[in-house]
């Protein structure tokens, strides 16, 4: 089994991101004060402060959104790259609109309340980010990195895709998400498959399929 899911020989199954736990965040309320009252656009990213999340790209997409959207940015986790984000913050500019409040083991309330979540990586093991964002109807943007969000994305048809490393091309990734997200319900149908109980129908079936083949006098 691989971040995605099990490969059968007739389709693919996937693991069983999408649990009722998640979903119920969006009863939650956010904690962030910029969710609680917004007064813009609200962007969300969420993983390790580590150069192979390439925040210091999200952070320079984001210095090039125009100061009149009123947009902000949170960034939840915690790294060793803490103080070279920070550092890179403010030299661009956005100690007022970026926010860095640390390492949450509940991110959801948050994602749930935002406008868009954004990966940025340079390579991703499994993104469930992006998969959970998708279920609680955030629209998304990603870099196309190994190894993921082009799967999850549909090669970008539910949301944008863009080159690794590239601040312009992920600016305009998220002015487009911003300005003409998908639509919740379209998001949500998206990542059906990885609910919890679509993923253990599949399973029974697959080895229903199984018991079938080998039963005697099949």
């Amino acid at each position: 089994m691989d971040a995605f899911g099990a490969l059968t020989p007739s389709r693919l199954i996937r693991n069983p991101v999408i649990t009722d736990a998640l979903l119920e965040a969006t009863s939650r309320p956010p904690r962030h004060p910029w969710l609680r009252q917004k007064a813009g656009p609200v962007i969300v990213a969420v993983g390790r402060l580590a150069s192979v999340k390439d925040f210091p790209t999200l952070l320079e997409a984001f210095a090039m959104l125009p100061r009149e959207m009123g947009a902000r940015l949170i960034i939840l986790g915690e790294g060793r790259c803490r103080q070279r984000l920070e550092s890179l913050t403010r030299s661009l500019g956005l100690e007022d609109t970026v926010s860095m409040p640390g390492f949450t083991a509940d991110p959801y309330p948050e994602v749930a309340a935002s406008d868009a979540l954004i990966v940025s990586s340079r390579r991703e093991g499994s993104p469930n980010a992006l998969i959970e964002a998708m279920a609680l109807g955030v629209p998304v943007a990603a870099t196309d990195c190994p190894s993921g969000p082009a799967e999850i994305l549909d090669q970008g048809r539910w949301g944008p895709l863009v080159p690794v490393g590239d601040p312009h091309a992920l600016h305009l990734a998220i002015r487009q998400i911003l300005d003409r997200p998908v639509p919740t319900e379209r998001l949500r149908e998206a990542v059906s498959d990885y609910r919890e109980e679509a993923s253990a129908e599949a399973y029974l079936d697959f080895f229903r399929s199984l018991q079938s083949h080998f039963t005697p006098g099949h």
